[in-house]
């Protein structure tokens, strides 16, 4: 109320738009210590109480966004920080890697250095980390070469420190999770997918990505037990599911780049036609000219010479004419080709191969 009243007054005192200005000014400097309050209030109840995807919309970090991780930064952070667990210091910014891991000279990759590295850098003394840095490849390849044995991850919510409401309803419940790694090659491109389905031991189906947001829990590791063959059934049959619908989502996406690909040639043919049409709309006007010219002569010299003029006219026409059908029967060979090569294209090969299969159970 102290607000709308100080408004008022700015309004029924101030008479010309300088006074009305700095009065607004003043107004926002004595109120400036309640507002970045309330920000700071407000900015601490979206932390704690909305979903993490709500927040990574909204662009909520503790620090200036600018400055903030996106999600495959955080994914990398988390995998480098079980590779190198021996052989570095990490905090919120970053890691000092205090020693080379086991390994690491047999690897041939140059350029890995002792010392800071951060992600996104603050500092000028510290290493960029980033995906295509030699150490990232390093950590990504021993990840991705490790056998994962049967095992049960115990998935600790709390631990996230993040709200996940999809995953809220699953708290105290067990079942099984699976990961393929799924690829693609279509239109002469290569296309890797990982696939992860979980369901519940009672048979509930965890849609949509909340079995990648429970890979991203922290856990610990257990002996499995629970592995039986009505299980492994119903998981199969979400990965089955995820699988079709992946692949049909990726052939959509090629489907549409075939159409783009045919209205090029269509758009260059239609050019082309039109521009033939027009210069023998033209040429035909210049013998309609030409031939009325020619009727009204005085001499048969200057009839003759008109008459000259017109059948070159006609001449220059009929060759546009053939000119004309020759590249329409030329696009039509294109297009043809076009046509063929892309559906060889088309044709999906998929390879598929299975990561890990897990129990689970989310405390």
């Amino acid at each position: 109320m102290d607000f709308e009243r100080r408004i008022a007054d700015i309004y029924q005192n101030c008479r010309n738009p300088d006074e009305i200005k700095a009065s607004f000014e003043q107004l926002q400097l004595d109120l400036s210590s309640e507002i970045n309050e309330a920000m700071v209030k407000t900015r601490q109840i979206l932390l704690e109480n909305f979903d993490e995807e709500v927040q990574d919309k909204l662009r909520v970090r503790a620090e200036d966004s600018r400055s903030a991780r996106n999600r495959f930064e955080r994914l990398l952070m988390d995998l480098t920080r079980a590779e190198l667990a021996g052989c570095a210091d990490f905090d919120d910014d970053g890691f000092n890697l205090r020693c080379e891991p086991d390994g690491i000279e047999a690897s041939g990759l140059s350029g890995i250095e002792l010392g800071r590295y951060e992600l996104p850098r603050r500092s000028g003394e510290a290493h960029l980390y980033r995906i295509h840095h030699p150490l990232a490849q390093w950590v990504t390849q021993q990840a991705k070469s490790r056998k994962l044995d049967v095992a049960k991850l115990m998935f600790d919510y709390d631990a996230y420190g993040t709200r996940v409401s999809t995953l809220e309803p699953y708290r105290g419940k067990a079942g099984w999770l699976t990961c393929k790694l799924l690829i693609v090659e279509a239109l002469g491109n290569q296309e890797q997918h990982l696939l992860v389905a979980a369901t519940t031991t009672d048979g509930v189906v965890l849609a949509e990505d909340d079995p990648e947001k429970l890979l991203r829990l922290p856990a610990t590791t257990r002996a499995a037990g629970l592995f039986h063959d009505a299980g492994n059934a119903a998981l199969a049959a979400d990965l089955e599911n995820r699988r079709t619908q992946l692949l049909r989502e990726i052939n959509q996406r090629n489907l549409g780049y075939f159409e783009q690909e045919v209205q090029k040639l269509d758009a260059w043919a239609d050019d082309l036609k039109l521009g033939l049409e027009q210069e023998v709309r033209e040429i035909d006007r210049e013998i309609k000219e030409v031939r009325r010219t020619a009727a009204t002569s005085p001499t048969l010299e200057e009839k003759l010479s008109w008459q000259k003029k017109q059948r070159e006219l006609e001449g220059k026409r009929s060759k546009l004419r053939r000119e004309l059908f020759l590249r329409q029967d030329e696009i039509e060979a294109q297009r043809n080709d076009l046509i063929s090569q892309l559906e060889a294209q088309l044709q999906q090969q998929v390879e598929e191969r299975t990561l890990f299969t897990v129990e689970w159970e989310l405390t």
